[in-house]
């Protein structure tokens, strides 16, 4: 259509993409196409960038637990609280909830007194669980608070959550690298859907379950798919205007890419085919050989032809 996208720059507010994702039709949408993952898409109805980080990070093992009490506290429907109340620029954009490793490590500088670097060590040794270093910076990690006016029983749970979290918790940094591609994938989904879908199926024509999946998918985004013809498919699946897809030659089983190209520049160069007995007159036989055929003739290539096989 001659529009120029520049994909490092996309709006990060565009209603179109967050109404897609909080539909939960995210089928093709990087890390965001599961099943599971609809689910908590619909239930969330993210409408920022940092609910798209949230969610690459909480769906998984161990945080999953945390997903319900963030969507309710999103939702205003639980109480946001802290830790401690000097944890809350900490943990503010994530309602109270540690969901992040950088989250520990800033907790342990703001609350126990931690360096950087030592924040870092601490994030480790929480990770790999080893009893005896646990021990030690429990210790260490109680005393930090202690001088900062916490009472020592409050020190000691906050170190157990912050243990809790520290064992599987995902880095923003790595959540935020891949919901940007998640946020990419949806904007073209919601603002380009012929062109992604086209591209989708392209990109999974060799899968067969998956065609069948996006062929559904079609549908329900009431989107038009062409059936198979030999007078208008390419290789590949094509937008041919704001509700159109071409569909795939490509994605026909038992023909390959050499006896595709083989039809379309015929076509290309001499103009369509008016019926099966001059298509098999007018292509390479060398390339669309009888198995070829069967194949197209399989998939209704055809039917659009007056299939006239009289000499």
């Amino acid at each position: 259509r001659g529009i120029d996208i520049d994909i490092d720059h996309l709006p990060l507010d565009d209603k179109k993409s967050f109404d897609l994702l909080a539909s939960g039709h995210t089928a093709g949408v990087f890390q965001l196409e599961g099943s599971g993952m609809r689910d908590m898409l619909k239930r969330l109805k993210p409408n920022r960038f940092e609910d798209i980080i949230a969610v690459v990070a909480l769906y998984r093992p161990g945080p999953m637990d945390n997903s319900p009490s963030y969507i309710a506290r999103k939702h205003g429907t639980e109480t946001v609280t802290y830790p401690h109340e000097t944890l809350a620029p900490i943990l503010e954009v994530t309602y109270g909830i540690i969901i992040y490793q950088e989250q520990v490590m800033q907790i342990a500088q703001v609350l126990a007194g931690y360096s950087l670097g030592g924040a870092e060590l601490l994030r480790r040794a929480m990770g790999k669980k080893i009893k005896y270093e646990m021990a030690a910076l429990g210790e260490i990690f109680v005393e930090g608070p202690i001088e900062n006016g916490v009472n020592e029983k409050l020190a000691s749970e906050i170190f157990d959550l912050v243990d809790k979290f520290a064992g599987y918790g995902f880095n923003k940094s790595h959540a935020a690298a891949y919901a940007l591609v998640s946020y990419q994938t949806a904007y073209l989904k919601a603002n380009y859907p012929v062109e992604f879908m086209a591209a989708s199926m392209t990109h999974d024509m060799q899968n067969t379950d998956k065609v069948v999946t996006n062929i559904e998918e079609c549908r329900e985004m009431s989107l038009t798919l062409l059936p198979p013809d030999v007078n208008s498919g390419d290789f590949r699946f094509i937008a041919k205007d704001e509700q159109t897809i071409v569909y795939g030659l490509g994605a026909i089983k038992g023909l390959g890419e050499g006896p595709i190209e083989s039809i379309v520049n015929c076509r290309e160069a001499e103009g369509i085919y008016r019926d099966l007995y001059e298509f098999c007159e007018r292509v390479d036989q060398r390339k669309v050989n009888k198995r070829a055929i069967d194949a197209l003739i399989g998939s209704w290539a055809f039917d659009l032809l007056v299939c006239d096989i009289s000499p």
